[in-house]
């Protein structure tokens, strides 16, 4: 886009220019007035030719000479100039739509992130740090250009709109991310994305918590109330400096390059059947077992050594991410 913008501002400069020299030169060797001498330029330049104001001299002759030559020329190449930048334009939204297009149909298990607000922005980043596949849809050509131009994958449209989101894979993602404006319009696109994939995991963002039970009835799995979250942390901040500070650590990463995870326990897994105190997650990997998800839905805080993992359970860890990465393979039963 920059040299398309060089193009067109070097298109207006060249008109500008033979306009005003055109204009300067009629007035100082013939001297018209200045309205008569710009009508003449551009009579001149742009081949009408209505004929002279009034007889040129000998030396006002010359110079219209040179002026018909020049600023035709000119003129020519403006139009030239601006007809291949209108196609180049069409050219790169049909290759860029396309591209965009095919890029989407490779997404499987991806996430979709429906408006680019604050908190979708917010939303955008942390799924960049997870190094997750996503979709940006926003109706907003100027933020669907900025997340295009960070090489974001972004689709202009409404999300709203059952056929965007057929278009993005709802189908075939795995969450949706609804920071629309209103909480009227996050609540549609629940109802929407449900409906499409009922196995769809939906956090929404509201403003008013009272539409909070609204949201859960409509198939949100999570629901998120900015405001409120802010000032219970801005709280917390004050109450519990310490513990704030290491809630920060571990989930932004300031200064401390430890983080906190959920992991699969796999069918495959050789890891199965087995307890805590058999695994020695932290000796061995220096990974802290924080909790156990059971498959079953319950949650077990600060498990104890005989605690045992079976397949289907999540294991809430903490660690350094390389540690954890290594973890999710055992526990995958991948091989590394």
């Amino acid at each position: 886009m920059a040299h398309l913008r060089t193009r067109i501002i070097l298109i207006g400069l060249t008109i500008l220019t033979v306009l005003l020299g055109g204009t300067v030169g009629f007035v100082l060797i013939e001297h018209y007035s200045f309205f008569d001498a710009f009508y003449f330029t551009l009579t001149t330049i742009t081949t009408i030719g209505y004929g002279e104001l009034k007889p040129l001299s000998t030396a006002g002759r010359i110079f219209n000479c040179f002026l018909m030559f020049f600023g035709t020329i000119s003129l020519l190449l403006a139009v030239g100039g601006m007809t291949q930048t209108a196609i180049e334009l069409e050219f790169k939204q049909f290759f860029g739509k396309r591209r965009t297009k095919n890029m989407i149909e490779k997404l499987s298990n991806h996430y979709i992130v429906c408006g680019f607000g604050r908190v979708g922005l917010g939303a955008v980043g942390e799924l960049t740090r997870a190094g997750v596949s996503f979709v940006i849809i926003d109706r907003d050509e100027h933020k669907v250009e900025a997340a295009m131009k960070a090489g974001l994958l972004a689709v202009l449209a409404d999300s709203n709109n059952d056929d965007t989101l057929l278009d993005v894979g709802v189908m075939r993602a795995q969450g949706l991310i609804a920071t629309l404006a209103t909480d009227a319009d996050n609540l549609f696109l629940v109802l929407s994305a449900k409906s499409l994939n009922p196995k769809l995991r939906v956090c929404a963002r509201i403003a008013e918590e009272t539409s909070e039970s609204k949201f859960r009835r409509a198939g949100a799995d999570f629901v998120f109330a900015p405001y409120d979250m802010t000032g219970n942390r801005m709280a917390k901040a004050l109450l519990k400096p310490h513990v704030f500070q290491f809630i920060d650590f571990t989930t932004k990463g300031i200064g401390l390059e430890v983080g906190i995870e959920q992991v699969e326990v796999s069918l495959q897994s050789e890891f199965v059947g087995h307890t805590l105190a058999q695994l020695q997650f932290r000796r061995e990997m220096g990974v802290i077992v924080l909790a156990i998800r059971k498959s079953d839905g319950t949650m077990q805080f600060n498990p104890p050594a005989e605690a045992q993992i079976t397949a289907g359970d999540y294991l809430v860890v903490m660690g350094e991410p390389t540690n954890l990465r290594k973890l999710e393979h055992m526990l995958d039963g991948v091989r590394s």
